[in-house]
């Protein structure tokens, strides 16, 4: 039977390649975007590759296309395999600096609106499906920028790259997904954090070491684990990161 998975954020960056490396392992999947236009073009560039792919309008700041997403999974396929959430944004003013002391209550709100807020609503709305699969998976694409361990460290490469608003997005993400993994733990679902590392895209910006292709790796890995793989972890590539 084919695995159905949604991936938000997904007409772009590493959505997009984790969108593509999913349905190149046979799988079905659903193309979140909230900009129509931006969504049938990626929807229409992977079926020119022969993947099954289907886009689905979905901002996730906006609790009726949430309500709509999960009623259209629930009557078109009646379950939900795989559930990456990696729609995010990044709206303090620079990576660069520690902004605390700055940043305004807008651009911490706006941005955890998408990285916080949204994505703990859909899952919640969607549990429900993925309850309902022989393996759920539900990765959340995080970033090393929410590890207090990190900013602790000042031999960390991160330790002067302080921008506040996403940071602490990523934090909360980081909690939600400790909390998940508690809450399912007596279930077949496995949720996990990713960092993609430094990525070429909107966010990461062009002068970043890696490609999308290569940003995606981690969080595809983590949503096609064994039953035997982990769950209630943080990790690149493998290897575990420090909350």
């Amino acid at each position: 039977m084919t695995k159905i998975a949604l991936v938000t954020g997904a007409n772009k960056g590493i959505g997009f390649e984790t969108a593509k490396q999913l349905a190149q392992q046979n799988i079905k999947v659903l193309l979140g975007a909230r900009n129509e236009n931006d969504g049938k073009r990626a929807e229409e560039k992977l079926r020119g590759h022969s993947l099954d792919v289907t886009y689905m309008k979905l901002d996730i700041s906006h609790s009726a296309d949430i309500e709509n997403v999960r009623n259209l999974i629930e009557n078109d396929y009646g379950t939900l395999d795989i559930l990456v959430n990696n729609a995010a944004v990044f709206l303090d003013s620079s990576w660069f600096g520690n902004n605390i002391e700055t940043v305004p209550m807008q651009i911490l709100r706006d941005t955890f609106d998408i990285n916080y807020f949204g994505t703990v609503e859909l899952t919640q709305a969607l549990l429900p499906l993925i309850k309902k699969s022989k393996a759920g998976r539900i990765v959340n694409i995080s970033s090393v920028s929410g590890s207090f361990a990190a900013h602790l460290d000042e031999s960390h490469w991160l330790f002067d790259l302080k921008p506040y608003a996403y940071s602490a997005s990523k934090t909360a993400l980081n909690q939600f997904t400790v909390f998940l993994a508690d809450a399912l733990r007596e279930t077949n679902i496995k949720v996990n954090a990713a960092n993609p590392g430094w990525v070429q895209t909107s966010i990461g910006s062009e002068q970043a070491p890696l490609t999308p292709q290569e940003g995606a790796r981690t969080g595809v890995s983590l949503a096609l684990l064994d039953d035997d793989g982990p769950t209630g972890t943080f990790s690149q590539d493998g290897e575990l990161l420090p909350w």
